[in-house]
């Protein structure tokens, strides 16, 4: 069978799914793994927030996707997946068509549905979509736990397909939304779930260590990464996906 997993940002899906992908590819399916926001940077000044991020992350606002994709690239090859990444910038480098000012002025603006704004913009990536994706591919989004802007974006595009759709849990997003997992599920949604091996484990754990710029978003240091995935494996973490008929 052939897959696509949809990720907002040149990482989410392998956090999220990393451990069900590497299982998948070892059963002898096709993975891809497209990035919604891997788009560099536009040309002029950057918003405080970007400059801030880019500092944490220790890239420059020139290297900062570059680096990310290379990231990525590593990542997948690590899983046995395919990358794809499409231009769209990332929220923080985007701004308001009407006024022109940054779309996210904040850290806490990161959360919040998608503008109407950004209407425009979900239809054409679900353009871009719709023109990559066969039509036989099972198509995988994030739930949107933790309403990140960009995963809402991703969500949007995706149900504009109008195709069936398999959904994952955004980790870890997750552990702050778990006791709320069950009103981002309809109740006639197929589940799927597939057993993480020990080795798809390690896989998972090696393939988001690839994500350097990125571990100080949620983790202190990667061992602390590698405890906290083991530790949501052993719970069955990232093992189910989810079906909707409806789209």
């Amino acid at each position: 069978m052939n897959w696509v997993f949809l990720s907002p940002h040149l990482d989410d899906a392998v956090l999220s799914c990393g451990g069900l992908i590497y299982e998948l590819i070892q059963a002898g399916d096709q993975i891809e793994i497209c990035t919604i926001c891997a788009g560099d940077p536009p040309a002029g000044e950057l918003s405080p927030l970007a400059e801030m991020l880019h500092q944490r992350w220790g890239v420059s606002a020139k290297d900062s996707q570059i680096t990310r994709r290379k990231e990525d690239l590593a990542a997948c090859q690590i899983l046995g997946a395919t990358p794809f990444h499409l231009d769209i910038p990332d929220c923080i480098y985007r701004r308001n068509p009407l006024t022109g000012e940054p779309l996210i002025s904040s850290n806490e603006a990161l959360f919040q549905p998608l503008p109407a704004e950004e209407y425009p913009l979900a239809a054409h990536v679900a353009n871009q979509l719709a023109a990559h994706i066969p039509h036989g591919a099972h198509v995988v989004c994030p739930l949107t736990l933790g309403g990140h802007v960009d995963h809402h974006l991703t969500r949007q595009a995706a149900e504009l397909l109008k195709r069936p759709l398999w959904y994952y849990a955004d980790y870890p997003y997750l552990l702050q939304q778990a006791g709320h997992l069950h009103e981002y599920i309809s109740p006639d949604w197929e589940i799927f779930q597939i057993p993480i091996s020990l080795n798809g484990c390690r896989a998972w754990q090696d393939a988001i260590a690839c994500y350097r710029s990125q571990i100080s978003t949620f983790w202190a240091t990667t061992d602390e990464m590698r405890k906290a995935i083991s530790h949501y494996w052993q719970k069955g973490g990232g093992s189910t996906l989810w079906k909707s008929h409806q789209n």
